[in-house]
């Protein structure tokens, strides 16, 4: 893990550029004892360690010390649906106690200039989201407005929470979140790709939006400008192929222009409840029996387009991300299985990228 956080650290080298070499060779170390044979611009960067390596040792001081959690990109607890990303961040550290590979993931963001109306939403979409599907895990970025009203209703409500944050874990901002946050760490967690000391400023906020994008199956905004984060967010998701979703606000109000643009230009879902998300989603809720189905075995069926069928069995529709996460396979692989099943008529793809048995 020493070697892994210190080439993020690297004078010289790119986030992207590390993340290169760490899947060229397969670890930070093998970056580290190959680093002579590299070739081209990053040979300079590689040559001396020794200030990253320090640096990445106190980093790791801070984490045991304050029950930090470092998670490197091929760990198993690395967020699978974040890993698919092709900008995922190499390093993650995570404080609390969420499964960052929940089986069903939603992020909620917009803007911070919150109305009572986007507070009620916040409310009752969480409120529902408990009851029908109580264990969602519910991402945000801790920030003003929709993001701590969101964190605050899970509280109340039960469900898991992560804040994303665009600092280290050494601080929490604003400020004035950090009771929320203090609550978060017992029922979910507080996710970073920061080191200590990083100051959070505006760069940082809209990086951090990737993995709050990434790490979801799907991305809800309620209330938002013409621009702003939110709309960003939306953004990466249908970039990441996600579903992303946007509540309606009344014509002429500032902070829903976002919104209704991303519903006219079909770059959102509407959704007016919880329920409509969790139908489109294909979602079996906790109302919802789940009756068996007695199937005969394919016999022609290769073994991994078996477990795929296993893994569909007694369901409505599983999404790719979702499979991904069940049977730990890469996107890519899932998609191209289904896509086989489907042309010999034993899946069916449905509305909103769900597969299905027939």
């Amino acid at each position: 893990m020493i070697h892994t956080i210190a080439l993020t650290l690297l004078n010289g080298l790119s986030r992207a550029a590390a993340t290169q070499l760490y899947l060229r060779y397969g670890s930070a170390r093998e970056v580290y004892d190959n680093r002579q044979e590299i070739e081209g611009r990053a040979r300079t960067a590689l040559t001396d360690w020794s200030e990253a390596l320090r640096r990445a040792e106190t980093e790791l001081d801070f984490c045991q010390r304050h029950n930090v959690r470092p998670i490197e990109l091929n760990a198993p607890e690395y967020p699978a649906r974040l890993r698919e990303c092709p900008d995922a961040p190499l390093v993650l550290f995570s404080r609390g106690n969420a499964d960052l590979n929940a089986q069903r993931i939603i992020s909620v963001v917009g803007t911070r200039k919150i109305s009572e109306y986007g507070k009620e939403l916040c409310q009752n979409i969480i409120t529902d989201l408990s009851k029908i599907i109580p264990e969602t895990l519910i991402v945000s970025g801790l920030a003003y407005g929709v993001d701590i009203h969101i964190h605050r209703a899970c509280i109340e409500t039960g469900l898991p929470t992560i804040g994303v944050l665009a600092h280290g874990l050494d601080r929490i901002y604003p400020a004035m979140h950090r009771d929320t946050a203090k609550r978060m760490i017992e029922q979910g967690g507080l996710l970073t790709e920061y080191i200590t000391t990083t100051v959070p400023d505006k760069g940082n906020f809209v990086r951090r939006n990737r993995i709050v994008a990434g790490m979801s199956d799907a991305t809800v905004v309620i209330e938002s400008a013409k621009k702003g984060g939110a709309l960003i967010t939306a953004r990466l998701a249908l970039d990441y192929n996600r579903d992303v979703f946007a509540f309606p606000g009344r014509v002429g109000d500032r902070y829903s222009e976002g919104c209704n643009a991303l519903i006219r230009s079909n770059g959102a879902a509407l959704a007016t409840s919880a329920q409509d998300i969790v139908e489109a989603l294909g979602w079996q809720t906790t109302n919802e029996k789940t009756k068996p189905i007695q199937r005969e075995l394919f016999p022609n069926l290769t073994e991994e387009q078996q477990t795929l069928c296993n893994a569909l069995q007694n369901s409505d529709g599983r999404g790719l991300n979702e499979l991904a996460i069940t049977l730990n396979m890469p996107v890519q692989q899932i998609s191209a299985t289904l896509f086989d099943l489907e042309m010999t008529g034993v899946v069916k793809q449905m509305a909103g990228g769900r597969y299905k048995l027939l």
